[in-house]
């Protein structure tokens, strides 16, 4: 049985940049076989982590959808799109990674969102960790991309609505009744100055916090390098080691 890892939040908190980092903290610490998934339509995790897209699960539905003479012969859909799946991974060092993607111009993503809930679902089996970046805000819980999550990290930015969208982001899970093993709330990019620690410091943001109702993890101070290679596009892991982020996964994910 995997150990599913999902990281939520508003769009501009560095969420993508903190499932990277997770990636990086299992595989470096050879926690196990490992599978990214990058369930935002706008996919940068690839990016993140400093690997190429061989494919996406969007890019397989349009080919599909695009055959003149059908599916191979014997082949249900469903096998061919698992087939076609397992070809797409892109390969990295220690991770495998799968990706939504986005369609080309307008378009619904529950039926893509529906095949790619079932991917997950089969595709966990043959890994130990699978860590998730969901889209950016709320829609991507309505539709359950994963109906069980074992350590859910909800990622806001330094400020009160980041912390509100967080919890409304928590408040969300429940209702739509995802299991949830363990749920934290990561506060990023905390201004020069700032304490950091999970019990410690962010006065101003203790009473949001705590009215959050959610566990407080740790606090990440803002890096500029950090910023600009995820700007340019750049693997952010690599960049240096971050003890903070490294001591928030120790005590949270092996706690």
């Amino acid at each position: 049985m995997s150990y599913t890892i999902a990281v939520a939040g508003k769009g501009g908190t560095g969420k993508t940049t903190l499932a990277a980092f997770i990636v990086d903290y299992l595989r470096k610490n050879k926690k196990g076989s490992l599978l990214a998934v990058d369930a935002d339509p706008n996919s940068t995790l690839n990016e993140c982590l400093g690997l190429a897209l061989k494919g996406t699960v969007v890019g397989i539905l349009d080919k599909i959808a695009a055959m003149k003479n059908g599916l191979p012969s014997g082949m249900t859909k469903d096998r061919y799109i698992e087939y076609e799946v397992q070809d797409s991974l892109s390969e990295g060092e220690g991770f495998d990674l799968l990706a939504m993607g986005r369609p080309e111009g307008p378009g619904c993503y529950c039926y893509a969102n529906t095949v790619l809930r079932g991917v997950i679902e089969r595709l966990s089996k043959g890994y130990d960790f699978v860590v998730i970046d969901n889209e950016a805000g709320m829609e991507h819980l309505s539709r359950r991309t994963a109906r069980q999550i074992d350590c859910f990290f909800i990622i806001s930015d330094f400020s009160r609505i980041g912390i509100r969208s967080a919890r409304r982001i928590s408040d969300l899970a429940g209702e739509m009744e995802i299991k949830i093993g363990k749920k934290y709330l990561i506060v990023n990019m905390a201004p020069e100055g700032s304490p950091v620690g999970a019990t410690g410091g962010i006065e101003n943001l203790k009473g949001e916090i705590a009215a959050s109702g959610l566990e407080l993890a740790g606090v990440v101070p803002f890096e500029k390098n950090i910023e600009d290679l995820a700007l340019a596009g750049k693997p952010v892991i690599g960049s240096r080691e971050n003890e903070e982020i490294n001591k928030i996964f120790k005590e949270t994910i092996e706690g």
